[in-house]
């Protein structure tokens, strides 16, 4: 447990509720690190609504059980405060095209049928903790980015990247400027995606989001300051998971039964996570994927920094972040959402993800090399399709590429969200 002088994180949760997302959420709760400023729901797993009754569900929940387990609140140190957390709706659908959802993992209501099977946990009344507001998500998020110190918000992303990216055709000097961190879960870089076989489902869900904040031409007067922003891929995320039968032993023994658990936290977990081991179990796994939960725990590590440099981000134990260069596919027939990165190795000749054909074209109009195939060749000048950028202006992206381990991220989540403080190490 953090010291009580602390001081906290203010955080912007970006989010799509579904399974993991929740989860993301119980941990941010759970940690005293962080105070949520707003929770922005979006589409992605689901549907705008569902999202936000999802919200609405876990805040009530935690209410419940904090009623009948009093001793419980010192657990959930951003739960009770003066300033009330802002809650409200972000954008229906991406920026171009149709939308996406996960529903066939999260279920139409993105909690795995929790409406139908589960109405005990039907939202009653609006959660006292929560402050309401219609005001469109991206502008709540403006608003507190205008009355916070510059660079002291953290902005943790788990859902698709659409409500940043409005924000940026908006006000991209305001974000730019006063944006101390954005935390991100998307994409998948050297791995295979989890949606189709090359994309993640939050880059799948709003490619043109992701690629115009991250990819190598930024269309804002003031571009993203990727030396702000950390990405965490389906690469490092996967590797972290609760196991289910470890959930069963050492969290709710009643887990797959029809019997539910006394305490409504965790039968309100397990009422949603019985649908999600379905699920995985399908897929040949017996536990579930930790991606957006390590998002949250990436943020409690690495709070926002004021000065220009990144030297932060390697002095951090446990964790390691490399620079990547890649573009997102938008339009592809079969791969949207996609991570590109150029992986050939003769790259002296070209600028970053160059065409050569292009590129070969140009010089043979200018008439270069005697009318020579100059591909091998490393040109001191190339020929110049855009204007040249500097190499700092190349918009690499810090990848996480290392954290302290699954074990470490599984002893942080149950000591914080269900209070199990000891069990036996396999």
């Amino acid at each position: 447990m953090a010291p009580s002088n602390l001081k906290k994180i203010p955080v912007i949760f970006d989010t799509d509720p579904g399974v993991d997302d929740i989860i993301a959420l119980l941990l941010a709760l759970s940690s005293p690190e962080l105070e949520v400023l707003a929770i922005i729901v979006s589409h992605g797993n689901t549907d705008v609504e569902s999202s936000y009754t999802n919200v609405l569900k876990t805040y009530q929940v935690i209410q419940r059980h904090l009623n009948l387990h009093p001793g419980d609140a010192a657990r959930f140190p951003t739960f009770f405060k003066t300033l009330k957390t802002i809650v409200c709706r972000g954008s229906q659908g991406p920026l171009q095209g149709a939308s996406h959802s996960a529903s066939y993992f999260h279920g139409r209501d993105g909690l795995g049928g929790i409406n139908e099977n589960h109405p005990e946990f039907d939202v009653t009344s609006n959660p006292e903790q929560l402050q309401y507001t219609d005001k469109a998500g991206i502008d709540v998020a403006l608003k507190l980015f205008k009355e916070h110190e510059a660079r002291s918000i953290t902005y943790i992303a788990v859902g698709p990247l659409t409500n940043l990216a409005q924000m940026m055709c908006k006000d991209s000097e305001l974000v730019s400027t006063k944006v101390g961190r954005v935390i991100c879960m998307g994409g998948a870089i050297d791995v295979p995606g989890n949606t189709t076989a090359v994309a993640e489902f939050n880059f799948y869900a709003d490619p043109f989001a992701a690629r115009d904040l991250l990819g190598p031409n930024s269309p804002y007067d003031f571009p993203l300051p990727l030396d702000r922003f950390l990405l965490l891929p389906l690469d490092i995320t996967t590797p972290h998971q609760l196991p289910f039968p470890l959930y069963q032993e050492f969290i709710d023994p009643c887990f797959g039964s029809s019997q539910a658990s006394l305490k409504p936290l965790t039968h309100f977990t397990s009422s949603f996570l019985t649908h999600t081991r379905r699920v995985m179990n399908e897929f040949g796994q017996d536990a579930m994927e930790l991606h957006d939960i390590v998002a949250v725990w990436c943020a409690i590590h690495f709070p926002p920094f004021s000065n220009d440099s990144y030297i932060e981000e390697t002095t951090v134990p446990g964790w390691k972040s490399i620079k990547r260069l890649f573009d997102v596919e938008c339009t592809g027939e079969l791969t949207r959402g996609m991570v590109v990165v150029d992986r050939r190795e003769d790259k002296t000749a070209y600028a970053p993800g160059a065409n050569r054909a292009e590129v070969q074209a140009q010089l043979e109009k200018k008439h270069l090399f005697g009318g020579k195939n100059s591909e091998s060749i490393a040109l001191p000048a190339p020929v110049e399709i855009e204007p040249k950028k500097p190499e700092s202006d190349h918009r690499s992206v810090w990848c996480v590429m290392e954290t302290p381990g699954p074990e470490a991220l599984l002893r942080t989540l149950l000591a914080r969200v269900w209070g199990v403080t000891e069990r036996s190490e396999d």
